[in-house]
């Protein structure tokens, strides 16, 4: 009684640790904008593109995943018939994946008011990506840094067009404090034989922040009225430990006395926001 007490309890927001993006976001509209999460046929991803499509939004899901995808789409509007759901494939570790992702994208057209670069993998055995690129800095960093380069004009665009503030979300980690002693390792990033799970996770998610910081600056730079943030989503529940084995085990267990769902762990991401 005294934990689900403490769990309850309201900050000075109004909302408490379990609060949902639901909860957070109820009277906010997001109607007339358009929005691309990565990584949104699962988890936190897919969670957020729900809660911003039962907003008003057009969400586009980039997925590696179509089929669950799609999936999510049809219970979205079994909920929401009114709802804008596109599903497009994306493959954040093939370069060739981000660049047909983002023609494709900006060849129907449409606007683009908010970028949430959210897939990303964690902690897995070595492994090259198409690109011969560390696959950990290929999925968390490298297709999200292409992805955003290939759609800044669009969303430029759409700010002149619309005078609506822009945002880009880089989902980070606080893991981004476990990279390798010297940071990102620049010329050993393929190396094998020196290659930790943990380190090279932390310094792909280091490399997340870095991004954010560097196009704030820039936009502010330019004077362009686009945000840009990386975040860290809180200790939840998801499937990004699947390739450590006890480790997942227990974080699906007992870690559900402590740890956050994803409808919870969002309302860090939509709290004080003005969508």
């Amino acid at each position: 009684m005294m934990t689900s007490w403490l769990l309850g309890r309201r900050g000075p927001s109004g909302f408490s640790w379990s609060s949902t993006a639901e909860e957070v976001t109820a009277g906010i509209s997001a109607s007339g904008l358009t929005a691309i999460v990565t990584g949104a046929s699962s988890g936190i991803g897919a969670e957020t593109a729900r809660t911003l499509a039962l907003r008003g939004a057009h969400v586009v899901m980039a997925v590696r995943s179509v089929a669950a995808a799609q999936a999510l789409r049809d219970d979205v509007l079994a909920q929401a018939p009114q709802a804008k759901l596109d599903v497009m494939e994306l493959d954040l570790s093939s370069m060739a994946s981000v660049r047909t992702f983002a023609s494709d994208f900006v060849a129907r057209g449409l606007p683009l008011n908010i970028l949430i670069n959210n897939a990303g993998v964690m902690a897995i055995p070595f492994a090259l990506s198409k690109d011969g690129i560390e696959m950990q800095f290929a999925t968390n960093h490298v297709g999200h840094f292409l992805l955003t380069h290939l759609l800044l004009d669009t969303m430029k665009k759409t700010f002149h067009e619309s005078n609506v503030e822009g945002r880009i979300v880089n989902v980070s980690s606080e893991g981004h404090r476990y990279a390798y002693r010297e940071g990102i390792r620049f010329e050993k990033i393929n190396d094998e034989p020196v290659y930790n799970s943990i380190g090279a996770y932390g310094q792909s998610k280091l490399a997340t922040i870095l991004h954010a910081n560097e196009l704030a600056r820039r936009f502010k730079e330019e004077g362009i009225n686009i945000t840009a943030n990386s975040l860290h989503p809180g200790s939840i529940i998801t499937n990004l430990l699947r390739h450590h084995s006890i480790l997942d085990v227990l974080h699906r267990t007992l870690g559900k006395l402590v740890l956050k769902n994803a409808q919870q762990v969002l309302h860090s991401l939509y709290l004080g926001a003005q969508i």
